[in-house]
This record gives structure tokens, sequence and C-alpha cells, in this order.
């Protein structure tokens, strides 16, 4: 613990001084800003991967029959086992390198994708998507860390995380236009695939362009709290999953339980290492905390809406992939401008006014999806998906250059995994939870004489048994459907929104005083 201060710096040290010429000199490298040209298409492989899934959804249930909750653990596993393990791998990250983890988890993120594209049953998909969520626990953690070890005038970095979001943003629009054209084109699997050629270009460049960076005295890289953390993760959303999904029962609460010892366990034992994974002081910080708390209740209120969006578009509106692509691109247009002037916005008015009128802009967005019917007309929810960009790109940017600039920068892959921890845990929470609410609400439809039980477990199976009932019969059993989703889905963006403007109330007087300028 007393290395991990140590390495913070002290002004006025010899130690600092050299720190100081070695940042300077840093400050006018050139390649600094080719170097972020890596780092940001490994956020578009993620960010890609992540979006193509929800559009998809519809021709994997069709194709591999997944159960309800089967097509749920689809949706969510890449994230139960990402939030897992974001913290040890931002921690390995810190230790090996940086860069060498971004590399390796680069290429076998690749070929994982491979084996999502060709999966042929629903539970080797879900074998396949946590197998993703392990190389994807390398990747953001490190691109966030080696941000801030590449820029250290705290304008620039603010720049660079703007442009980082602004990629991830740009990844949610590019998924689904891309993944609708393929999926017009060829089959679901293909949506997979388009991973592959960002690895090829990835790896060959961040091999020439990227700087190593790594703690000068890292300690051992701990398999306990490794075990603890992904346990403890893995434990809780589990437990909140199920008992969602199915009401109480023993068994999710006994796995919960194991799941929270197994959390508990992770931070003792961290706070009795001299070196430890994760340092626990980081939470002290007002700031720290507040972003990181801001950014998990952020995700988990919009997830819901976020993964069941693409079927409203394709299966109750009956968009095709490419055209309901195309429909969900206000969100991205508006998180790319937003983020790309998030630092500049924070430092002219204030922190909090920043993040705190972004979560509000989020959370009236979907308040007004409450509105949502079948015939919804695309002036509302294009107006919703532009505000919910906006303000998204506002706060999430804002957020990860408080964290970032709370930290020492020997400490930076250990607080990015923090930062991408909350984001993940979020939207498996919000999946599980606000998804399981949607389900729930959809599968308590009355449908006419003949209904099929399968018709019960999602809209994709209701539209695969109405092709086989006779047309009236079918008719009659879509409009149920359909009208029990939207209500589904209006009730979550109900409960989502009153997350956001509550927590945009919190950030208010959480982050007071906090300003990007200066780190802890």
């Amino acid at each position: 613990m007393t290395s991990t201060l140590r390495h913070g710096g002290v002004p006025g040290t010899d130690e600092a001084g050299k720190a100081g010429e070695c940042t300077a000199k840093a400050e006018k490298r050139p390649g600094r800003w080719l170097a972020l040209s890596v780092l940001v298409l490994a956020v578009l492989l993620v960010t890609v991967d992540a979006t193509v899934l929800g559009l998809a959804t519809p021709y994997i249930s069709e194709d591999l029959e997944p159960s309800g909750t089967q097509l749920l653990w689809i949706g969510d596993v890449y994230s139960f086992v990402i939030a897992g393990l974001l913290v040890s791998m931002g921690s390995l990250g810190d230790r090996i390198g940086r860069k060498r983890l971004l590399l390796i988890g680069a290429t076998v993120f690749g070929a994982i994708s491979v084996l999502n594209a060709y999966a042929t049953t629903p539970e080797l998909m879900i074998l396949a998507r946590a197998l993703l969520g392990v190389a994807g626990a390398t990747l953001m953690p490190a691109t966030l860390a080696l941000i801030r070890n590449l820029f250290h005038d705290p304008r620039e970095r603010s720049l660079a995380i703007g442009i980082w979001g602004a990629t991830a943003s740009a990844g949610t629009a590019v998924g689904p236009v891309v993944g609708g054209f393929l999926l017009e084109h060829f089959w679901w699997g293909s949506v997979f695939l388009i991973n592959v050629p960002v690895m090829l270009v990835l790896v060959p460049v961040g091999i020439k362009l990227l700087p190593e960076s790594r703690n000068p005295n890292p300690g051992p890289w701990d398999l306990a709290s490794v075990a603890l953390s992904l346990v403890g993760m893995i434990g809780i959303v589990y437990a909140v999953k199920e008992l969602a999904m199915h009401g109480f029962a023993w068994h999710p609460v006994a796995v919960g339980l194991l799941g929270a010892a197994a959390l508990y366990g992770f931070v003792r034992r961290q706070l009795g290492m001299p070196i430890p994974l994760l340092d626990m002081r980081l939470f002290r910080n007002r700031g720290f905390s507040a972003a990181v708390a801001a950014d998990l209740l952020t995700v988990f209120g919009m997830s819901g809406l976020v993964f069941f969006l693409s079927q409203y578009l394709q299966l109750v509106q009956g968009r095709g992939p490419f055209e309901a692509g195309l429909a969900e691109l206000p969100a991205a247009v508006g998180a790319v401008g937003a983020g790309l002037v998030a630092g500049s916005a924070a430092r002219r008015y204030s922190v909090r006014a920043v993040v705190s009128g972004g979560l509000a802009a989020v959370g009236l967005a979907l308040a007004a999806l409450t509105l949502l019917s079948r015939s919804t007309g695309y002036s509302l929810l294009g107006t919703a998906l532009l505000a919910v960009g906006v303000g998204a790109g506002f706060s999430f940017t804002v957020t990860a250059d408080v964290i970032l600039s709370s930290v020492p920068k020997e400490q930076a892959g250990a607080a990015s995994a923090v930062s991408e921890t909350a984001y993940e845990l979020g939207a498996a929470l919000g999946i599980a939870l606000l998804g399981s609410i949607v389900t729930g609400v959809y599968a308590g439809f009355t449908g006419p004489a003949g209904t099929p039980a399968g018709a019960h477990e999602s809209l994709g199976g209701a539209v695969e048994a109405a092709a086989k009932l006779p047309a009236h019969t079918s008719g009659a059993l879509l409009d149920a459907a359909r009208t029990s989703f939207v209500d589904g889905l209006a009730f979550a963006s109900g409960i989502g929104a009153v997350v956001l403007l509550a927590t945009a109330v919190a950030a208010w007087f959480l982050l007071r005083g906090q300003k990007l300028e200066t780190g802890v």
C-alpha cells in the first residue's frame, strides 16, 4: 500500500522531478495521436460486437430456438463474465504491460468471434458469448489505461477520452447499420465475423505504434483475489436475474449470498495486501466513487431499452434489420457530438452540471418512451434516442475523465477497470432486472385458443409460432403478443427514467467541487 502512494509522486523530490521531465517529453511526442487510433479500433471491436447482437437476436431465436431464459443468457452472459474479470484484467495489464494484454486480448477476441458465428445450439452460443467476455475484459481497461499514460496534459487527455467515447458511440451506430446489411444478405453468424478484419488491422498496427506501459512495482497477481472477484460478480448478477425472472426461490438467494460473501472476502483481502489488485482507498475519493456509481446506475437504467429496442423496431413495427439499424443512429450521433465537447463544457461550467444535466436528459427521454405504442411515429422515437445519446455522451465522457484523473498513472489499469466494471455490471443488472420485467409483462398476454406455450417465452417465439397457425389465429396471436411486449418495454422505460432522474440529483450533490483540471 505504501508503494502505491509513493508512485503517486511528491512534488519536490528527485523522483518527482525526473517524472516531470519524462511527462514533458511525453506531452511533446507526436506519435500519441496515432497510438490513440489503435486504441479506438479496440473500442470499436467491442462496441460493434455488443450492438449487433440486438439486431441478430430475432434470427438467433428463430434458428437456435432458445427458451426465454436462454435468450436472456445469450444477451447478458458476456456482461456477467466481463464484469467479473475486468478488475483482475485491469490489474494484470498494470503488471505484465497494457500493450501486451491489449494485443493478446484482441487476437483472442477475433478468434472467439468465429465460434460465436458458427454456434449451432443455444448452449454453445452462451458458452461462446462467455468466452468472448473473457477476451473482452482485457480490452476496455487497457485502452483507457493507455490513454492515461499517453496523455499527461489534462486538456489533451479530456479530448482523447472524448474521442475514445465517441468511437464507442460510433460503434453503436456502425454495428446496427453494418449488421442490418449483413442480416439482410447473409446468415446471422456473419454479424460476428466483422470483428475479424478489425482485429487483423489492430494487432499489427498496435505492435508498431503503441508504447508499452506498466506499473514499475506491481506486486504479484493474486489468483485468490481473481477467483473471489469472479465468483462475487457472477453470483450477485445471477441471483438478481433469477429472482427478477422467476420470483423468490432459495437457490438464487443462496448463490447471491455466496457472491456477496466472495466480494466481502475480496475487499478484505485487498485491504490486507501490501500491493493489492485493486487499491480500495480509491473509493475514499468522493469524485471517484460518485463517478463510478453514476456510470453503473446510468447503464442500468438504459440497458432495458437498448436490449429490446431492436426487437421493437423489427418484430413490432415490421422494419427490416438495416432499417432498424438506421433508426437507432440518432443515439450514436448525439453521443459522438456530446463526447467530443464534454471536457470543454465541464471546464467552462462544472463537472456536476454536465454530468447531472446529461443524466437528466437521458431520464426525461426514457420518460417520453413510456408513451410507446405499436404505432408510435419515428419523430418521438428519434428525438428520444437523440436525447439519450447526447445525455449519455456528456455523462460518460466526463465521469471517465474524473475516474482517470483521480489516480496515479501506475494504477490506471485498475481504475479503468473499475469504470468499465461499473458499466458492464450496470448492463448485466439492467438486462437481468429490466429485461426480466419486460419478459414478465410480455408473458402474461392472453392469446387465442391453440396458442403454443413457446409463444409466451419471447416475442421471437410468438412470431415463429404464428407462422405455423391459421391466418385468423396467427393475426390474433401476433396482436396480443406485440401489444404485451410494448407494454413491458414502456414499463421498463419508466423504471429507467426514475433511476436516471434520481441519479442526476445524487450526482449534483456528490460531484460538488469536482474539477477536471486536477487529480487526487
